[in-house]
């Protein structure tokens, strides 16, 4: 795709932005519709993340944004309006500029999580789940495997002020589910999800015993790189099912097109020297 003077330009926000593989994903995806548009990815200290928002808000080539760690609950404070989940849950990791100038924000990490689970067989449907993590990924998750049909979901932070707030918000949108905090330990559960940054980086701590994981239990991550983290590697030693982070990013490629673009139907077209 030639890039011209009409080209959309989207923005993709992180803090690193080095791992980030969404680019490659969506582009390839415009291309294969043939739309006119393109996303970059943007390196943003969290600090600056207001001001760019700013910034972006006045530019007419930039309709729309895709958020990453660590920007996905203050881009949420940022946002005009939130549609779906992230109204409920205050966190968004895709904002598009609506006609009327206003920044709407929605979460789909959590579509795209449950989604990836569904593609490779991994129904989360009466599952005992375990989740660590209760930063903006995490939330999505959490209110995506309750409306899957999960039997009991437990959350478990380092920050325990964190996770009971999580957790309050959810039993507010799902009365009468279990719902609790709990420590990081893989014990009886179905399904494990590591829904913080802990794998990303060389010498990080795993996020919980894999001693304490079942032979045959689901362990997923949301890192992306590596694509085989020392908690999935450890998981996979103990005969549990590995499910790799690039799953819940390649199930969330079509809706983020769906919001920004309008699915490749009114969006944008390349257009031909003939046309």
């Amino acid at each position: 795709m030639e890039i011209n003077g009409r080209t959309h330009v989207f923005v993709h926000l992180a803090y690193p932005s080095a791992h980030l593989r969404t680019p490659q994903l969506f582009n390839a995806r415009c291309r294969e519709l043939s739309l006119d548009a393109v996303l970059v990815p943007w390196q943003v200290h969290p600090q600056h993340l207001g001001q760019v928002l700013d910034a972006l808000r006045l530019s007419e080539s930039v309709p729309g944004i895709i958020v990453t760690i660590p920007h996905k609950e203050t881009v949420a404070g940022l946002c005009d309006r939130l549609e779906g989940p992230a109204a409920l849950l205050n966190v968004a990791n895709v904002v598009r500029k609506a006609e009327d100038g206003a920044l709407v924000g929605r979460i789909l990490d959590g579509e795209g999580f449950v989604g990836g689970l569904l593609r490779e067989g991994r129904d989360p449907r009466g599952k005992a789940a375990l989740l660590v993590g209760a930063g903006g990924v995490a939330v999505a998750i959490a209110d995506a495997l309750l409306a899957a049909g999960v039997s009991r979901l437990v959350i478990a932070n380092r920050t325990l002020g964190r996770a009971h707030s999580l957790v309050e918000r959810l039993q507010a949108l799902y009365p009468g589910r279990h719902i609790a905090v709990g420590p990081a330990d893989a014990a009886g559960f179905d399904l494990v999800v590591n829904a913080t940054a802990l794998g990303m980086h060389e010498g990080d701590a795993l996020p919980l015993d894999p001693m304490s994981i079942a032979p045959g239990a689901v362990v997923a991550e949301v890192i992306m790189a590596p694509p085989v983290t020392p908690l999935l590697e450890a998981a996979r030693q103990r005969g549990a099912v590995i499910h790799e982070g690039v799953h819940m990013l390649t199930g969330q490629i079509d809706p983020f097109i769906d919001f920004i673009l309008g699915a490749g139907t009114t969006a944008p077209r390349i257009h031909s020297i003939e046309e």
